[in-house]
């Protein structure tokens, strides 16, 4: 199959990681999914806004450590990369009949599982490396998210809800972050991670009707399937759980009125997506989907300066 036989495919062939990369690189970029760098940002976010916060809460007034900042997109970058290639390993069968991922390296025969798992491997090595900058609470706290990293991928052939464990392992790390910061957890974390839960249903239920016809052809399951024509006023409802629990997070945190106006800017552009959102058409579902980085950037924006 080329691409010019599957215009359906996730792949973009001309991406400039892609032409930069040697020949022999190329599969694993593509299976890290380091050219379309959207994962990366729904999983770093998450870890901002928990440093944000974090500092955010300690008196008086400062900048949030750049280092933090740094360690933790380089931890994002590897870990969804890792994240992607069990996740293309443990869905090998079902890719290659799925028309936007029947392209993928796994799939396509560009790598093979054996090869999978070594970079899996290596990727998680840098991952384990980066952490172990932070405090020993914070290590162990992040360790702890594997378990749910690993279940996810097998989640989509029990239940209709794949994306409740999406939204525990995506936004673990605003505990991480906090825990970064803090050195340990409150109640204000716990609402931002709850927050974020509430977020992926929103984003990852539109993501996922991209594949509704073929993963109801194949057995899979999500939420778009369950949800079906329905999934606007389930969207309004993710979304309007998201603002409130970040209204309450902030609230405990004792942020000021700058966080409150970018929680309202947030909330117009999460709004948006549940009014706008056409569900029958993949590239605007992968649009609205993607439009999800701009939401998570106001709020750390609103955190710094509330």
């Amino acid at each position: 199959m080329t691409d010019s036989t599957n215009a359906a495919s996730d792949i973009v062939r001309d991406h400039w990681t892609i032409r930069l990369a040697a020949p022999v690189m190329r599969p694993y970029i593509r299976l890290a999914r380091i050219d379309r760098p959207i994962g990366t940002w729904l999983l770093l976010l998450p870890c901002w806004w928990g440093v944000a916060l974090a500092t955010a809460a300690e008196p008086g007034w400062r900048w949030p450590d750049p280092v933090f900042f740094i360690l933790f997109a380089v931890g994002a970058l590897v870990m969804r990369g890792a994240g992607c290639c069990w996740n293309d390993i443990a869905d090998r069968d079902f890719d290659g009949r799925v028309a936007r991922t029947a392209l993928r390296p796994i799939p396509a025969g560009e790598i093979s599982v054996r090869q999978a798992i070594a970079f899996m491997g290596f990727l998680a090595l840098i991952g384990l490396a980066v952490l172990l900058a932070f405090n020993a609470y914070t290590v162990w706290l992040a360790i702890a998210s594997l378990v749910l990293v690993f279940i996810y991928p097998l989640m989509k052939r029990v239940t209709y809800w794949p994306q409740i464990f999406l939204g525990l392992a995506f936004n673990w790390g605003a505990l991480v972050g906090w825990a970064a910061v803090a050195g340990d957890l409150s109640t204000a974390p716990l609402l931002m991670y709850a927050a974020g839960i509430a977020w992926t249903l929103g984003y990852d239920t539109i993501y996922a009707h991209q594949d509704k016809e073929d993963d109801a052809l194949i057995g899979l399951k999500s939420t778009a399937l369950k949800f079906g024509a329905n999934t606007r006023p389930w969207l309004w409802g993710f979304y309007a759980a998201t603002i409130a629990l970040l209204a309450a997070a902030g609230g405990t945190a004792g942020l000021g009125w700058p966080y409150f106006a970018a929680l309202a800017l947030g909330a117009a552009q999460l709004a948006w997506q549940a009014a706008k959102i056409d569900i029958d058409s993949p590239a605007d579902c992968l649009s609205k989907f993607k439009s999800n980085r701009y939401f998570g950037l106001i709020l750390l924006v609103g955190m710094i300066a509330g």
